[in-house]
C-alpha cells in the first residue's frame, strides 16, 4: 500500500484507533497535565477536568457517529479523506448541519465548533464518497477536557419526543 491512497483500515492500524461508543474509531492523543478544580468549574461538572483533551477520530462511509452531546464545547479539525457532515440540534430544537472538509471554496471548513449541550451526530458526506471504503479522519479538541461523565449518547425515544420535527434524521442517527 502506498501513502498516496491510504484506507480507513490503514489509519486505524497506524494511529492505533479503537471503536468509540458513538460509532467510529478514536484514540486520545493529548490530555493536559494540569486540571481545573471542581470548585472553579461551572456546576455541570461533578469532578475536576483537564484543561484540554484531543483525540484522533475516524468515520467510515455508511457508519455514522450517533447523536450525543457533551458538557463542553468541542472543536473538530479536518485531516484527511472525504468530507463529513455534522448534524446538530440545539436546545431550542433548531437543526443545522456543517460540512468539515478540504474544499474551502465550496463552503467546507477545516474546523467546526460544536457548542456544549448540542445534540450532534456525523456522517461521511455522500457527495464526496468515492468508494464504499471512503472515510474521514479528523481531530477533536475539548476544553475543559473530555471525561466520559460528560458524554450522553442519545436515546431515540427522548429525541423524538423533544424534537418530533426532526424524526427523519433522528431515526437515521440513533
Amino acid at each position: 500500500m502506498t501513502h498516496s491512497s491510504p484506507t480507513a483500515d490503514y489509519w486505524i492500524d497506524l494511529l492505533q484507533l479503537i471503536q468509540h461508543p458513538e460509532g467510529g474509531y478514536y484514540r486520545e492523543i493529548y490530555r493536559a497535565e494540569e486540571s481545573i478544580t471542581t470548585q472553579s468549574l461551572p456546576a455541570r461538572y461533578s469532578t475536576p477536568r483537564a484543561f484540554s483533551t484531543s483525540i484522533y477520530f475516524l468515520l467510515k462511509a455508511g457508519y455514522p457517529s450517533k447523536f450525543h452531546r457533551l458538557q463542553s464545547d468541542e472543536l473538530w479539525h479536518y485531516y484527511a479523506g472525504s468530507s463529513v457532515i455534522i448534524h446538530m440540534i440545539d436546545d431550542q430544537g433548531n437543526y443545522t448541519c456543517k460540512v468539515l472538509g478540504s474544499d474551502y471554496t465550496n463552503k467546507q471548513a477545516f474546523v467546526q465548533i460544536i457548542p456544549r449541550h448540542t445534540w450532534f451526530a456525523a456522517t461521511v458526506d455522500a457527495a464526496t464518497v468515492d468508494t464504499p471504503e471512503s472515510f474521514v479522519l479528523i481531530g477533536c479538541t475539548v476544553a475543559p477536557g473530555f471525561d466520559f461523565h460528560d458524554f450522553e449518547l442519545a436515546r431515540r425515544d427522548y429525541l423524538l419526543t423533544a424534537f418530533p420535527q426532526h424524526a427523519g434524521i433522528i431515526h437515521l442517527l440513533t
